[in-house]
């Protein structure tokens, strides 16, 4: 019979095609993996890997066996994890994953009253794109994600937590535009590269109309394109909840309220029918409190 065990070398090999990093993640000897390896196309009598001198690869049916593997591990984590919820959900590890344009703005203020309400939970952060985080909470590697809707999310259980508007930032003694029009026609917007989904989420923030960005330039981060700003290049488009969290600084740049301005929405995403979904859903009313407290 095949075990999880020879699962999980098969999808640590998938992951980094090469037998000692494979071990190593497995926290066994090099000839332990590959004996399991062995055993495990044997048990099944067909060949899973392609392993020379040079490279190891997958063969077509290993890539697709190893996709049933990830997905027996993930289930027999979530035993674990049912189990434990039975017990006591809120022990033990979490694994949270936020997007860069929310978690260092939201996160630190939350995090005292997380840990005086959660004291026996450790909070592990981790800091990705959108489409990163999604792929990780499918993959079992997150357990809970902080996004920003709208956002294509399939079958994820989502938790809407506030809305967040948009300030404009100018350089200081600069005119502000006075709408979504005559900011395009000045061609002096300048947003985040492509992968942040608040760059779109920027874009839409006037629907129906014409408002493109600077093309010759675009920022890695919030604090990059402030610092652009600061230097007369240009002007953004700041959340709210970023401004609210200080992300300007003492910078020589002047803040403008857009109110007419389309919201992001921040939310939190998990797995459906996830053993802690009790315990998601206290930890995202916390982050609502905490976020409500910040802003009032």
């Amino acid at each position: 019979m095949i075990t999880l065990r020879q699962m999980r070398f098969l999808t640590a090999v998938a992951d980094t095609l090469n037998f000692s990093r494979a071990a190593e993640m497995c926290f066994v000897t090099q000839p332990t993996l590959s004996a399991g390896i062995k055993e495990l196309e044997e048990r099944l009598g067909v060949q899973l890997i392609e392993r020379t001198r040079q490279s190891v690869m997958l063969t077509p049916l290993g890539e697709e066996i190893t996709v049933r593997a990830r997905r027996l591990l993930l289930d027999a984590g979530e035993i674990e994890t049912l189990a434990r919820a039975h017990q006591n959900s809120f022990q033990g590890d979490l694994k949270l994953g936020s997007i860069p344009t929310i978690g260092p703005y939201l996160l630190p203020r939350a995090l005292p009253a997380l840990r005086s309400a959660f004291p026996d939970m450790r909070v592990y952060l981790r800091e990705e794109m959108t489409e990163s985080l999604l792929e990780g909470l499918h993959a079992g590697r997150l357990d809970l994600v902080l996004i920003a809707l709208p956002f294509e999310t399939g079958t994820l259980e989502l938790m809407p937590l506030f809305e967040d508007g948009y300030q404009l930032a100018s350089p200081a003694g600069w005119p502000a535009p006075s709408g979504a029009e005559e900011l395009t026609e000045s061609g002096q917007l300048m947003l985040l590269e492509k992968g942040h989904c608040l760059q779109r989420h920027a874009l839409e923030a006037y629907p129906g109309r014409i408002f493109a960005a600077q093309d010759s330039f675009a920022a890695t981060s919030l604090t990059t394109l402030i610092a652009m700003v600061s230097e007369g290049l240009g002007v953004t488009l700041l959340p709210n909840l970023a401004v609210a969290a200080g992300v300007a600084g003492a910078a020589d740049v002047q803040l403008t309220p857009l109110p007419d301005a389309c919201p992001r929405t921040v939310a939190l995403a998990w797995r459906p029918g996830s053993a802690r979904a009790a315990v998601f859903k206290e930890l995202g009313a916390l982050l609502q409190t905490r976020h409500q407290q910040a802003t009032a």
